[in-house]
């Protein structure tokens, strides 16, 4: 009688703990469902060229459950980067570069696929803490299969913008020495050009804009 009583106690546990490799393992990386540029909060139109940038931080955790990557463990911001072109010529995007100019006037630029890499490998001693408003993991060294290919799906890369489309994609930017990274920050996008090959005009955006009607 009491083995079938301890039986019938620990089952649910026995399944729930089966059940949580597989749980995991479905969890995979999908793009967020993009909006034109010119929804987002933080952005910046330029009616001349009829081009928006707009950018979205995952600064908190419910933003960052989209993530199998614990990215805010290892010092990283993820941004998301969205460019829309409304005019009827495709607008290069070769030579783009972004910079996050926080309020003490740091410069921060996107880290590039491989210093993201390093990093996932290299991961920060645990007492560094994280400048995101939300706890963390403690990561684990090494980088695996999911999270190369949720790199290989996350990032932008786009090299261009076909007219009257979208393209999307997250930065990934080193705070690990920055203690508040979007209050009084401010996000530049230069070296779009158009299809004559001249230089658009740079695109600035206050991440206030962001915090303000996000938080």
């Amino acid at each position: 009688m009491i083995t079938a009583i301890r039986s019938r106690v620990w089952t649910p546990f026995l399944v729930l703990a089966l059940a949580a490799p597989l749980l995991w393992a479905a969890n995979e990386f999908s793009m967020p469902k993009v909006q034109p540029a010119l929804a987002y909060p933080a952005h910046d139109h330029h009616g001349k060229e009829n081009v928006t940038v707009g950018i979205d931080p995952y600064d908190t955790a419910e933003k960052a459950k989209i993530f199998t990557v614990d990215y805010p463990a290892n010092q990283l911001l993820p941004v998301l980067l969205v460019v829309t072109n409304d005019s009827d010529e495709p607008v290069e995007l070769s030579g783009m570069k972004a910079q996050l100019v926080t309020a003490d006037r740091t410069k921060l630029s996107p880290e590039s696929e491989d210093g993201i890499y390093r990093r996932l490998s290299h991961p920060s001693a645990s007492g560094t803490r994280s400048p995101l408003p939300f706890p963390t993991k403690k990561a684990k060294g090494g980088v695996g299969a999911k999270a190369l290919n949720e790199l290989q799906s996350a990032l932008f890369k786009a090299r261009a913008v076909e007219p009257r489309s979208s393209q999307a994609g997250f930065l990934m930017f080193d705070v690990s020495d920055v203690s508040a990274p979007l209050a009084g920050a401010r996000f530049y996008l230069t070296g779009l050009r158009d299809s004559g090959g001249n230089e658009l005009m740079y695109f600035e955006i206050p991440l206030d804009s962001y915090l303000e009607k996000s938080h």
